[in-house]
């Protein structure tokens, strides 16, 4: 029996304010991004799901990823591609290294993803599964709480990040919900994913990543790398060649998670 596929593509280019302390964190290209990934979703024979803006509230995500774990068998492929801004909140149960000691969150409509979250998610995925997770976005991780410094005669970019500052108002407006959220997932419980998952993600921990008219700069360097399927080589030699193509402020991230898994990494990226 082939392979089945099933995608999911985030975009949100702005959020709900009443959550984020009167901060809508408006973007340009988000919801661009997710329709073309969507689109080269289809054209490798996947089924796909697509939450913009509104739609793309944490309830909606995580039933989403819950709905393809429960789908899903060995051998099977989820794509999953993430465009908008990058949090933190303060790391509550003990399972981030960096000196800052935050959580790194997706931010979504109505509230923050927290990365606890994603690595609980990942372990409803029966093993053999293949995962693929495109997140164009901030980390938010371990330096990024100095805004970098741009040309003065250039326009200010916009950033895929919520703002330190406001992440911190955030957090202290909802701590009860991120500190409740972080104490169901208990520190020590990553090792137990049995999936296999690839993270490319638009920038390094300490890097920004940036908006755009048409797309973010991560996803605009990808598809001409991708060139509707022209491509050949493998995940690593596709970040790498993205990579190439991107200013050295932001480098791409490859990130493995759960099983290894050396014929999915050595395969052409989306092949189901």
């Amino acid at each position: 029996m082939p392979a089945k596929a099933l995608s999911l593509h985030i975009g949100l280019n702005f959020v709900n304010p009443d959550h984020y302390g009167g901060w809508d964190g408006e973007l340009k290209a988000c919801e661009f991004d997710a329709h073309d990934m969507k689109v080269l979703a289809i054209g490798q024979g996947m089924t796909p799901t697509v939450l913009l803006t509104g739609q793309a509230t944490a309830a909606n995500v995580v039933a989403a990823i819950q709905a393809a774990a429960k789908t899903l068998k060995s051998g099977d492929l989820f794509f999953l591609s993430y465009s908008g801004h990058g949090g933190q909140v303060p790391d509550t149960n003990g399972d981030e290294t960096d000196p800052g000691r935050q959580d790194e969150t997706w931010v979504l409509f109505d509230r923050q993803l927290v990365d606890d979250e994603l690595w609980a998610l990942w372990k409803k995925f029966k093993k053999g599964v293949r995962i693929l997770v495109l997140s164009d976005s901030c980390h938010s991780g371990t330096v990024t709480r100095q805004m970098p410094a741009f040309p003065a005669s250039g326009t200010m970019p916009r950033i895929r990040l919520l703002p330190p500052a406001q992440a911190a108002r955030v957090y202290r407006a909802n701590r009860a919900l991120y500190d409740g959220i972080q104490k169901a997932v208990p520190a020590g419980e990553r090792g137990s994913v049995k999936s296999s998952v690839i993270l490319i993600s638009g920038c390094q921990d300490n890097q920004f990543s940036l908006d755009g008219a048409r797309n973010g700069l991560f996803t605009e360097t990808l598809k001409k790398v991708w060139r509707k399927g022209a491509f050949e080589g493998n995940y690593r030699k596709f970040r790498d060649s993205i990579a190439q193509r991107m200013p050295r402020e932001q480098t791409p991230q490859y990130t493995l998670v759960g099983q290894a898994n050396a014929k999915f990494e050595a395969s052409k990226p989306f092949v189901v």
